[in-house]
């Protein structure tokens, strides 16, 4: 166990500990047969990804490659994935022998070669797509079905084994990183952090999860920023910085930087394999120390900076050009191989340097030393099921709503802020489901009249606590209540805390959901092509988000508070996926809320004024208004209800079969 070192010297309480490198059990160093089998690995993932990007026949180079053997349109991303294929080989060698817990997260963007390679060698891939088997017609579908039309993106979409992070857009790696360990005390999620994904501003606020995670309670993740140089067409800024600057930047966020840098393959597995190790090391000494004394605290955990060539192990250069470690190797970097002899002949050698007679049997089966390498069963990263969180989803015990109803003798007699009961059933939910509801909101919890949630969970809190915080204070390391003043990193959290299998709801103001916007998008792609294309995806809790602070009662803050807009996005969506709803008074809200929190595979936006407004129905009323009684239509059945039938305003949004 670890030496920590705590500094309580101010007058505020500081939680930060690190743990010194002495007081560690040192790593294994790599033997010869571990590094032949660690290189082995590595070599076969990255035929995999070069083969998924250029061929669609003679998968195993067991003829001269000819221009038919050629995909007809070359997509994909080469750039990240040999970096991210070498993160997940030694990732291997640790969850064997160390018994551990662990998920991958892709965040460069269109990096999926990297991740699917190593899922098809450990046998992910060919359990939920049997058609590509372990063997050379299963290499070939494997290859042809690769950023082929109707078959799989370039990204880690929704049938990527072992992925609840889609890297279609950039930015939430480690909020959703971070949202996978919450409640999960075993898990480690390693975050690979693209480095032109570093420069988007909600990966920059996301750096901020440490002071949320606690040691005791949650799993941890190990970010690992990977330096490839390049985005596109230009470098990357965290790469044209000097080291000294770069450590200062994460040690200032609360990390604790270990560096992985070079380019020679042997020399780079040593280094990773002591880096990897020594920080899964710190990561159990820091969670040891806490869950023994029993009092948390916020380590300054590990992370890794990986910094290799961009392209690495693919051609050096072309016409003169430079390739490899540069911004040319950044998608496809023999781009006309179909009709250019000359880069027909350089992807052949390129395929044939990883020797891949060495890695598969004449009948297309990994060999040994490379099927031996990975771990077996659940603990495979692409068959870890916290990545398809429906499995682990345990029901929703939701409390009745009645003693948190408004008593209404008649229409219209009384006035009541519509979201306060909520507030009080949001807190009623976390004490029946302690280990699997949380609450997320940008710092507007009383503000949206949720505070009644104080009374069961405090807010999370593992950053410094002031003298004059002890009284009456809001603030706790078990809190349940995520606020923070980014909207994209609470989504994050939320997203990531649901696909593996828990539960939340996120609520903001009105003005404000456009900031997530397009997270929102992302989210109900993901679950419509699961809900309709990837059968064996487990149904996972709903997506909610509570819009309050609407803009017709923001007079104090004018213009710059003012779009509604948020319900024109929602609109458009498909409604097997998406619900908008309106509920015009408090009991309402209470119906709506014991569907939407009920449902599976949707998202829903739920629209209620904070402020008093008249109220209308009884309990009783506002669930047949809404449809929940007994004998009524299900939640997907519902139809939109006018003014006029109903002498209220709610709508709801309408799957295509009612309409």
């Amino acid at each position: 166990m670890g030496t920590l070192q705590t500094d309580n010297s101010l007058s505020r309480f500081s939680m930060v500990a690190t743990v010194t490198d002495a007081a560690l059990p040192q790593p294994h160093p790599l033997g010869p047969g571990e590094l032949r089998q660690l290189d082995a690995y590595w070599r076969a993932a990255n035929y995999l990804a070069v083969g998924m990007i250029y061929l669609q026949d003679n998968p195993l180079l067991q003829e001269p490659l000819r221009p038919e053997h050629i995909k007809n349109r070359l997509l994909g991303h080469w750039g990240s994935s040999p970096g991210q294929s070498f993160i997940w080989t030694h990732a291997n060698r640790l969850i064997r022998r160390h018994d551990l817990n662990c998920l991958y997260m892709s965040g460069p963007g269109h990096g999926a070669p990297g991740m699917l390679g190593p899922c098809y060698l450990d046998g992910s891939y060919s359990e939920v797509f049997p058609h590509a088997s372990q063997d050379r017609d299963g290499l070939r579908q494997f290859f042809k079905q690769f950023s082929f039309p109707g078959h799989i993106g370039s990204h880690c979409t929704p049938e990527t084994p072992g992925s609840i992070h889609e890297g279609g857009e950039l930015g939430y790696v480690l909020s959703h990183a971070c949202g996978s360990v919450f409640d999960d005390p075993e898990l480690i999620t390693i975050a690979c952090v693209g480095d032109g994904e570093a420069e988007t501003g909600p990966l920059a606020t996301s750096w901020h999860i440490n002071k949320f995670l606690n040691p005791i309670r949650d799993g941890a993740v190990l970010p690992i920023l990977h330096l490839n140089g390049y985005k596109i067409a230009n470098p990357t800024i965290l790469s044209r910085i000097s080291k000294e600057e770069l450590c200062n930047l994460l040690r200032g966020y609360g990390w604790a930087p270990h560096l992985v840098e070079g380019s020679d393959p042997a020399a780079m597995h040593q280094t990773m394999a002591q880096a990897m190790e020594t920080a899964v090391l710190e990561i159990r000494a820091l969670q040891q120390r806490a869950r023994e004394s029993g009092k948390p605290f916020r380590p300054h955990w590990p992370m890794i900076v990986l910094r290799s060539p961009k392209g690495w192990t693919g051609p050096r250069e072309m016409d003169g050009q430079r390739l490899e470690g540069f911004w040319r190797s950044h998608q496809v970097p023999l781009a006309q191989v179909k009709t250019s002899g000359t880069q027909l002949e350089m992807l052949e050698q390129w395929l044939r340097s990883y020797r891949p007679w060495e890695l598969f049997d004449a009948q297309g089966v990994p060999v040994d030393l490379v099927r031996s390498h990975a771990p077996s069963g659940p603990q495979r990263m692409g068959s870890n099921p916290r990545a398809n969180g429906g499995l682990l989803r345990q029901t929703l015990r939701l409390p009745p709503l009645e003693p948190f109803a408004v008593d209404v003798e008649r229409p219209g007699a009384i006035q009541a802020a519509n979201t306060a009961p909520l507030g009080q059933w949001i807190g009623a939910i976390m004490k029946h489901n302690p280990q699997n509801y949380r609450l997320f909101g940008p710092d507007e919890t009383a503000s949206n009249r949720l505070q009644a949630v104080y009374t069961v969970s405090k807010k999370c809190w593992m950053a410094d606590i002031l003298p004059e915080d002890d009284h009456g204070s809001e603030l706790s390391p078990d809190g349940r209540v995520i606020e923070m003043l980014s909207e994209h990193t609470l989504v994050g959290m939320m997203e990531g805390y649901l696909l593996t299998g828990r539960y939340g709801l996120f609520h903001t103001y009105e003005a404000f959901a456009h900031i997530i916007s397009s997270m929102f998008n992302q989210h109900a792609k993901w679950l419509e092509v699961c809900k309709f294309h990837v059968p064996w995806r487990a149904a996972i809790g709903s997506w909610n988000c509570l819009i309050s602070s609407t803009v017709w009662r923001q007079d104090h803050n004018g213009f710059t508070h003012q779009d509604p807009g948020m319900i024109d996005i929602a609109g458009n969506k498909n409604g097997e996926v998406v619900r908008v709803y309106l509920p015009p008074d408090a009991n309402c809200l209470l119906a709506v809320a014991e569907v939407a929190f009920a449902e599976t595979d949707v998202a829903n936006i739920i629209v209620s004024d904070k402020q008093e407004h008249l109220q209308y129905l009884t309990i009783e009323e506002a669930r047949r208004h809404v449809g929940t009684t007994k004998n009524k239509k299900s939640a997907k059945q519902f139809r939109s209800v006018s003014a006029e039938e109903s002498g209220c305003c709610l709508v709801i949004s309408l799957c295509k079969e009612c309409e």
